[in-house]
């Protein structure tokens, strides 16, 4: 079965910098599109960013220049390279794609950037 399993979230300082991993199995990792989104408490998940088969990426305006979606097909491994982190990126963040028609997103990974 379709699994997404988020890895990498922490605490960190304003400014800091983090990398968040999804490790993904049960299914062809590198023919698919993939996601990462966030929810902070009280507020509707947001797109964060996004990298196709071809590893064309797109990004929030609000991240854009301070994040970093890749990924590496040979571990079946989606990245989110994070720097220059700030209070409002605190959130919960998910791995996300479709597979066959049908939405996946793993159980998600606690960033919190606080001093």
């Amino acid at each position: 079965q379709v699994q997404l399993v988020e890895s990498g979230g922490d605490l960190v300082q304003p400014g800091g910098s983090l990398r968040l991993s999804c490790a993904a199995s049960g299914f062809s990792f590198s023919i698919y599109d993939m996601r990462w989104y966030r929810q902070a408490p009280g507020q509707p998940r947001e797109f964060v960013a996004s990298i196709s088969e071809t590893n064309r990426t797109n990004y929030a305006d609000s991240v854009k220049g301070r994040f970093t979606i890749s990924r590496d097909n040979s571990k079946d491994t989606l990245y989110l390279d994070m720097k220059n982190l700030l209070p409002r990126d605190s959130a919960t963040y998910y791995c996300y794609s479709v597979v066959t028609s049908t939405e996946y997103w793993g159980q998600g990974t606690q960033v919190t950037v606080s001093a």
